[in-house]
């Protein structure tokens, strides 16, 4: 007759054959699972208001993964803080797929400790978010007013080194990308501008644009296209490096200031502890979403371009822009005109 010990150890071996059935289970239908990603609608949040750029862009890349999962992405609009309500509103959602956070540019490049950043910017992959992939590029775009007092960059430049704090400039957010690539101009240029907050974006400046009491607008060109083609205001500017091609009549900043170049940029990531099979399923149908020429076509005409990345390859896009922008951003918010 087996003693008390014997049965103890059968007990624990079959006990432990059981976990290890149950994990060998787990992992066999976790692939599984991610394949038949997704079976209910997608939340896609994104950091602006309706209408603005990054919501123009995040809905062009929810139809197109619409179409591709044969179920609704929807964008959950969370603006405000600059970006910091949707990155807590992402990093809370369960780790399942089924939300998805697509964060610019101003939530990696926002300055910690800096006067009205939220403590839980500047982001940082890996330690807040799981990367999936990149989605797009593209300058953005200076408006300026019709009863500007001011025709070109130069003449702008000019008045605004005569009367520093005298030309009011509409922006999305203190932290903004908007905010701090004029912080970035001012420090190049040696001027002075004084900022004018619009937390709906340039929709909600454009009563003051018109009437003359802000002169100038920063956007991604989706923001501003409305206003533009209304001819509310002009076409003024770009932060690229050259004009951007479908818009050649606009010049670039770097033509007036030399070497002067801003470029906006959109990421999607999921919350910490999403599979990484089901982050590879997700990877894999954003690149085919980005390779759909009316997607293309789309970006492009709000001069922007895309490209297919990695996971991995995502992550070093964003730290390697971290690394080469943050350091000019502090510098030129600590430098006074």
């Amino acid at each position: 007759m087996a003693g008390y010990g014997d049965r103890a150890a059968t007990f624990k071996r079959g006990l432990f054959a059981a976990l290890l059935a149950s994990v060998s289970a787990l992992l066999a239908v976790a692939p599984a699972r991610a394949q038949s990603f997704p079976t209910a609608p997608v939340k896609l949040i994104c950091d602006s208001a309706p209408g603005s750029a990054n919501d123009v862009t995040a809905r062009i890349l929810a139809d197109r993964l619409s179409a591709i999962w044969n179920q609704q992405v929807v964008v959950v609009n969370a603006p405000g803080a600059g970006g910091a309500i949707a990155a807590r509103m992402a990093s809370a959602a369960a780790p399942d797929g089924y939300t998805l956070f697509m964060p610019v540019t101003s939530e990696f490049y926002a300055l910690a400790g800096a006067p009205d950043v939220a403590p839980n910017l500047p982001l940082k992959l890996e330690r807040d978010f799981k990367s999936v992939g990149f989605v797009n590029r593209q300058p953005l775009f200076m408006g300026a007013s019709h009863k500007a007092r001011f025709k070109t960059m130069g003449e702008m430049l000019a008045l605004a080194k005569e009367k520093p704090g005298s030309i009011a400039y509409a922006t999305t957010g203190r932290g903004r990308l908007t905010h701090l690539a004029m912080e970035l101009l001012q420090s190049v240029a040696n001027v002075k501008f004084e900022m004018v907050s619009y937390t709906g974006g340039a929709a909600q400046a454009m009563p003051d644009l018109t009437s003359g009491r802000v002169e100038l607008v920063l956007e991604a060109y989706a923001g501003l296209a409305p206003a533009f083609r209304g001819d509310l205001v002009k076409g003024f500017g770009t932060t690229s490096m050259t004009r951007v091609k479908a818009f050649p009549d606009i010049p670039a900043i770097a033509e007036t200031v030399p070497g002067f170049e801003v470029q906006a940029w959109g990421v999607l990531v999921a919350p910490l502890g999403t599979p990484d099979t089901l982050i590879a399923k997700i990877n894999a149908d954003l690149n085919k979403a980005l390779a759909d020429p009316g997607l293309i076509e789309k970006f492009a005409a709000n001069g922007g371009e895309t490209r297919a990345m990695t996971p991995a390859e995502m992550t070093a896009f964003v730290a390697s822009e971290q690394a080469k922008m943050l350091p000019v951003l502090e510098k030129s918010m600590k430098t006074e005109p």
